[in-house]
């Protein structure tokens, strides 16, 4: 069974406030399965937000996530963790524990307390080191890893858990150009279902199937990333000017910002530049 929309894993009317303010303001999408939907919007548009209702880790306080056509809330938490996987933004532990070690940790759902490890558990281990390229560092201890290396295992350890749906959280945040790439094309060709929340717009239109754009708690865009990632939406949302092209690898968009930050209009301000008169040098172009 599914959702309403026909999509495993959907998000219906969904609110959420933290220390006495809106986070999530009815909020509504569904995760098609397969491919690559990227979550996108400026610092605190509860894109992190989202992504911890999706995974249960947080309830919303109105509406309801959906996991085939169940709602999430209700559903047993091992049940949760074997469907779907979360990677945070910082992932830290105070045990020096080795790679090995933190991979494995993704079985937990799968195992019964006090059960020792089986042949399923080192087989789902394996394959998970294998599609991260992690053979040859399995003894190297947590500490001694750099950012890349850390996001890397944390991506195994999550596909240890053998999860249909696996959710990002700014995996390429404080990485270098190099890691950048190299982590969102293993994330790219993974055989599963994948919701990154992600901040470089060129990344996400080089990456992402489909685009959903949150701003001050609300979908304000969503769609491919030709249809979504528009001149007029980055001013509307990101307040900066751009020139949107279609150069990108396979026609995909490639943005180039422009100088100078529109700033919001005053109240009765009608001289104040704003979406709605977006200078003509924001309008997509296309590549000479």
């Amino acid at each position: 069974m599914t959702g309403e929309g026909g999509a495993p894993l959907a998000v219906r009317d969904v609110r959420w406030s933290a220390g006495g303010r809106l986070i999530l303001d009815g909020v509504a999408l569904d995760v098609a399965p397969g491919g690559t939907l990227g979550l996108l919007g400026p610092n605190g548009s509860g894109k992190s937000s989202l992504l911890r209702l999706l995974a249960g880790v947080r309830r919303a306080a109105g509406g309801a996530i959906l996991l085939d056509g169940d709602d999430l809330a209700g559903l047993p938490r091992r049940r949760v963790a074997q469907r779907l996987a979360l990677v945070e933004q910082h992932a830290e532990t105070e045990l020096d524990l080795t790679v090995l070690e933190v991979v494995r940790l993704g079985r937990i759902p799968h195992r019964r307390p006090w059960s020792g490890v089986g042949a399923e558990d080192d087989c789902a281990v394996a394959e998970a080191i294998a599609r991260t390229g992690l053979q040859e560092r399995l003894h190297q201890r947590w500490s001694t890893l750099s950012g890349g290396e850390r996001q890397r295992v944390q991506i195994a350890r999550a596909l240890a858990q053998e999860p249909r749906e696996l959710l990002l959280d700014e995996p390429t945040n404080h990485l270098d150009v190099h890691h950048q790439l190299d982590l969102l094309t293993l994330v790219a060709e993974l055989p599963l279902t994948s919701v990154v929340a992600l901040h470089d717009l060129n990344l996400a239109a080089m990456f992402c199937d489909r685009l959903v754009v949150l701003d001050a708690g609300r979908v304000v865009a969503a769609g491919t990333p030709a249809a979504v990632l528009t001149p007029r939406l980055i001013a509307d949302v990101y307040r900066v000017r751009a020139v949107v092209g279609d150069d990108g690898p396979g026609g995909r968009p490639s943005i180039r910002f422009l100088p100078g930050r529109l700033r919001a209009p005053a109240p009765h301000d009608a001289a104040a530049p704003s979406a709605a008169s977006t200078p003509p040098t924001t309008e997509r172009t296309t590549a000479p």
